[in-house]
């Protein structure tokens, strides 16, 4: 451990910290020297989402200081580039701390002259999207951790149109917080009278928004209203507004998890509060099991992201995953914008590159646009920001649990895709079908795309050096082949270049750098590996297809799918 730490450790020993962080760092410097240098070698940092930590004493934790100095930081970025008035709305979900966390900025905001919308409650984060432009603010916080272990917690912001920050905004607040040296540079204090609530007028508001986009099958809502449902909130924010959205639409059968409906950030009954694990829809699966419901959907703590189960053709209950629910969606209402005579020519979706590429095969066939982005939810709302009173947004979605339909949320929306799937599989029941059964005739019109995830942790210091070593080495020495096909397209997003394995040619990507590599395979599979933004991961993500003729052959298939994946993993 470097000198350099030990001085930054003391230094949270001056009486200006309070008593209970200072007696924490006094345990830190007896204590495990690992998590001392964990704690402080280095100042949490903005990522693909914003601040994301362990709560705790340091400069590389979450708490009131770090929390403070990001805000001051923050605000003085705003006031240089936006004229006054100064407007922020603040919302939070249910961690441990995040109440506090959402008061401090609030007040270290209206200390710098802002008036502040503070929710009186939690709350999902795309209604804190959704309030920034209603409210006409410049930005927007979010404190959350989405769907970290129970040790985490962190700090969305939005820019004014609703959005996570992108370029240059992010590089700029990010100086500015660095320019914070020092708790005692933050005015904590001096902002009476600047704090508003915000409260149920604004869900009013926003279910009124999202729900004017549904209801493309009115009718077969109506006839399938008892349509049994099973949802959880996994103690999150989702708990109120996603059982009234599909009220509000017409729903009358909907089961809850009693358990995880009580706001907990321990969240005593699952392992992770995550919907990609399965785990997470344990409770809720054996509900639906119990009382015969078709479909489960579970949201992560600040309802940006689904999980989704439905039955199979065996009349068993089986997780999707999110490219299978972003496919899904994203045919239904291409569909039905289709039926109802709503495709002009002028219509898109967005996809991330590492989403199947179904949606932009489905797209293609149905003669709309697919814009594809980085990796990032920010990234598809600012094609939204770019696009806007040009094209029409359908919707667009990530192979993380993230979906969004239409421009009044910026970002992805658990409550919008939750009353969406419900409609859906009315739709598909009232055609004597199931939403599994609608993913098989996709498979069969498209051809079967199947994907994977597989990452690896790699905590601190040495895990940070450990990645970058990894993609370095990805760089310099990238396969010629993967399991037997040749690899004839590398893209690099770092280096924005994409090279022809085969030709030698090399082209200009035209998105934003990323520390992105991504192998394309004459076979269609496709490799990509990149370096978490919100997580100490690297993660690799594989999609590989084939050929699906008829229905019947759909668990052969997808078996055999399966042991290239499986072998794929193996190979990296």
């Amino acid at each position: 451990m470097t000198e350099e730490i030990i001085k930054r450790a003391q230094e949270w020993l001056d009486p200006s910290f309070d008593a209970e962080t200072r007696q924490a760092v006094q345990q830190l410097l007896k204590g495990d020297p690992r998590e001392l240098e964990d704690s402080f070698y280095k100042n949490l940092e903005f990522g693909t989402g914003g601040l994301r930590g362990i709560m705790g004493a340091g400069t590389n934790r979450m708490n009131r200081y770090t929390v403070g100095m990001a805000t001051q930081g923050l605000a003085d970025y705003v006031k240089k580039a936006c004229p006054a008035p100064y407007r922020a709305a603040i919302s939070y979900d249910c961690r441990n701390a995040s109440p506090d966390f959402a008061r401090i900025t609030a007040e270290v905001l209206a200390a710098n002259d802002f008036t502040v919308y503070l929710s009186d409650t939690l709350r999902p984060t795309p209604e804190l999207s959704f309030a920034v432009r209603q409210l006409g603010c410049n930005i927007g916080v979010m404190i959350t951790a989405s769907h970290n272990p129970k040790e985490y917690n962190g700090y969305k912001v939005y820019w004014n149109d609703g959005a996570q920050v992108v370029a240059p905004h992010d590089k700029n607040i990010i100086n500015e917080v660095l320019g914070i040296s020092s708790p005692s540079q933050v005015r904590f204090t001096g902002g009476a009278g600047r704090i508003e609530t915000l409260g149920a007028e604004m869900d009013e508001l926003y279910l009124s928004a999202i729900l004017s986009l549904l209801k493309l099958s009115p009718d077969a809502i109506k006839k399938q209203k008892d349509l049994k449902m099973v949802y959880t909130p996994l103690h999150g924010t989702g708990v109120h507004l996603v059982p009234e959205a599909l009220r509000r639409m017409g729903f009358c059968n909907l089961y809850h998890v009693p358990a995880q409906d009580v706001n907990d950030g321990n969240f005593p009954t699952v392992v992770s509060p995550n919907p990609e694990e399965p785990e997470a829809l344990r409770m809720a699966v054996e509900k639906a099991a119990e009382v015969g419901a078709c479909l489960v959907m579970a949201t992560d703590p600040d309802a940006d992201r689904v999980g989704v189960a439905v039955r199979n053709d065996a009349n068993q209950i089986q997780l999707l995953n999110g490219n299978q629910t972003a496919a899904l969606l994203t045919w239904y209402l291409l569909m039905k914008w289709k039926e109802n005579g709503q495709l002009k020519g002028r219509e898109y979706i967005v996809k991330t590159i590492v989403t199947s590429d179904l949606l932009r095969v489905m797209a293609l066939d149905y003669g709309v646009e697919c814009y594809e982005v980085l990796t990032g939810f920010k990234y598809i709302a600012q094609v939204v920001r770019e696009q806007e009173g040009e094209k029409t947004f359908i919707g667009g979605g990530e192979e993380s649990f993230g979906y969004n339909v239409g421009e009044f949320v910026r970002d992805k929306d658990a409550v919008v895709a939750c009353a969406l799937i419900a409609e859906a599989a009315a739709w598909a029941a009232e055609q004597g079908r199931t939403l599994f059964h609608l993913l098989t005739d996709l498979y069969v019109r498209y051809g079967f795309f199947k994907e994977s995830l597989m990452s690896r942790t790699m905590k601190g210091k040495d895990g940070m050096e450990q990645m970058k070593a990894l993609m370095n080495r990805y760089r310099m020495e990238p396969p010629r082949q993967l399991l037997g096909s040749p690899v004839v397209l590398v893209h690099d997003y770092l280096k924005s270049e994409t090279v022809d394995m085969v030709s030698d040619l090399r082209y200009t990507i035209q998105l934003p750098k990323s520390d992105v590599i991504q192998f394309v395979c004459m076979d269609n599979t496709v490799v990509t590996i990149r370096p978490s933004g919100t997580e100490p991961k690297i993660k690799y993500y594989f999609g590989v297809r084939d050929v699906l003729e008829k229905a019947e052959d759909l668990h052969k298939t997808e078996t055999q799918l399966d042991r290239k994946i499986e072998a794929l993993k193996a190979l990296f």
